[in-house]
């Protein structure tokens, strides 16, 4: 069985995932030199599913690209991302309070799909899920107390599964972990792949 995994993330939820399958991983961040974040840009009319994907598959080329700079042991790479959309429209990261309360009142008591995508050293970017989520129909009072709590900011559609929003959540169906941002499903599935014992 291999001794441990790189996670190219800088989402803690990932790394508390991974720990919760009691798999052995260590960082692979970027250093101060990568635009990280210019690999998120969507190109026009990109459809929601296809973003993930490519933007994937482009965070572990990065991944695999700063594993050889950095010539340290050969490990398998695991990478995803996350998006949220409401019909063809991608809600990425919020920018400030401000764009963080457009995303949440646009998301109120409408149904919206969460991808995310998993890429792993040998696989690309190709494994993606799909969950879906409805909030309640939310004030302008509780949009603004939940942007006041900090939550939002770094996070797809303005909101974390795992933490306050989830009291606003009527409905979801999919995968929870994979809305937090790792499925742990496909993730087992790729990491029995590579000989992990999960």
């Amino acid at each position: 069985m291999p001794g441990f995994i790189y996670l190219a993330s800088q989402s803690p939820r990932r790394s508390q995932l991974l720990d919760q399958l009691g798999v052995r991983h260590e960082l692979l961040l970027p250093d101060s030199s990568e635009d990280a974040e210019s690999l998120e840009a969507v190109l026009r009319n990109e459809a929601p599913k296809t973003y993930v994907q490519r933007v994937t598959g482009l965070k572990l080329q990065a991944a695999l690209q700063r594993l050889a700079q950095r010539k340290l042991p050969p490990a398998p790479v695991l990478c995803a991302d996350t998006t949220v959309s409401l019909g063809s429209t991608l809600f990425g990261k919020p920018e400030d309070a401000a764009d963080a309360k457009r995303m949440l009142r646009a998301l109120s008591n409408r149904p919206h799909r969460v991808l995310t995508a998993l890429g792993r050293h040998e696989g690309g970017g190709g494994t993606v899920s799909e969950s879906w989520v409805t909030f309640s129909d939310l004030s302008d009072h509780e949009i603004d107390a939940y942007v006041a709590t900090g939550e939002p900011m770094g996070k797809a559609g303005a909101y974390g599964v795992q933490g306050k929003a989830a009291a606003h959540i009527a409905h979801l169906s999919g995968s929870y972990s994979g809305i937090m941002g790792l499925p742990l499903f496909e993730t087992a599935q790729a990491l029995r792949s590579l000989g992990f014992a999960v």
